[in-house]
């Protein structure tokens, strides 16, 4: 491979990281950045409430990926984790009727390709035994599965390897192909998309439509995640749907005040004629 094309893949593949969330074993960390190194990404992150054994990962990182385990990433929470991101794969082999559409591993890469000139991408895994859950699920913008027949069981090593090998080889095709590929411009982050969804809820249930238990995880609002996620909104106009937000609930507690106020001026002249 020409060193150009080299370097290129490789200042790409700095923009993914490898997102582990309570990963039960630390050997499974030590094998997850063994392949990380492999396929030419360098940023491992672990969402757990504490991190794991040093020794017990390093041993199955080996001495080749002995500096991902001194340069990890620790975060107690998969939100806080993801904040810079832009691109959030999520992998799963849990589908339903309420899940958005999972791709596999091949489509998955033609849509997050694109992303990588100018976007952070993270690709989560959950924990080896069972998965990312559906608030997991949330903070993503893309579900990717594995197809396995009859027994979907893969070891957390094994589903990195696929999907890094997926999306690195998938990479040095559109650098070596005929044809250049389009990259996408620069999308809203995970914190700012969430920072949306946290005003769009609090909309939707003043009017109403969503109660309040719902906001975060009900189905409607899954609903509006998934499609304003399809979208995929830029920083701008993530800040103009808050705007809009942020209008709609101030004139809603303005009336309200006003409301309240004139009932309270009602009473007191009520009071006045007695």
């Amino acid at each position: 491979m020409p060193a150009a094309i080299q370097e290129t893949m490789q200042a790409l593949l700095g923009r993914v990281a490898i997102v582990l969330v309570a990963p039960k074993y630390p050997e499974n960390v030590g094998a997850a950045a063994r392949v990380a190194m492999n396929m030419g990404i360098s940023r491992l992150i672990v969402v757990s409430d504490a991190l794991p054994d040093p020794a017990r990962m390093a041993k199955m990182a080996t001495h080749n990926a002995a500096h991902l385990i001194d340069a990890l990433e620790h975060h107690a929470c998969l939100a806080a984790a993801l904040a810079p991101f832009a691109c959030v794969v999520g992998t799963t082999a849990r589908q339903g009727r309420q899940r958005r559409a999972v791709v596999e591993p091949a489509a998955m890469v033609a849509a997050v390709l694109p992303m990588l000139a100018h976007n952070q991408v993270a690709l989560v895994f959950g924990p080896e035994d069972r998965g990312l859950t559906n608030q997991d699920l949330n903070l993503c913008t893309l579900f990717t599965t594995i197809p396995t027949l009859d027994f979907a069981s893969l070891n957390l090593a094994q589903a990195v390897a696929i999907i890094t090998y997926e999306l690195a080889s998938g990479l040095r095709r559109q650098l070596t192909g005929p044809e250049a590929g389009v990259w996408a411009p620069r999308q809203a982050s995970s914190r700012e998309l969430e920072e949306m969804y946290a005003h769009v809820g609090e909309m939707l249930c003043t009017v109403g439509f969503l109660r309040e238990q719902d906001q975060d995880d009900g189905y409607w609002m899954r609903a509006v995640r998934q499609f304003l996620g399809r979208i995929g909104l830029r920083s701008r106009e993530v800040r103009n749907i808050r705007g809009f937000c942020r209008r709609f609930l101030w004139y809603d507690r303005l009336q309200r005040d006003e409301g309240q106020s004139g009932r309270v001026a009602e009473g007191q002249s009520g009071r006045v004629a007695k």
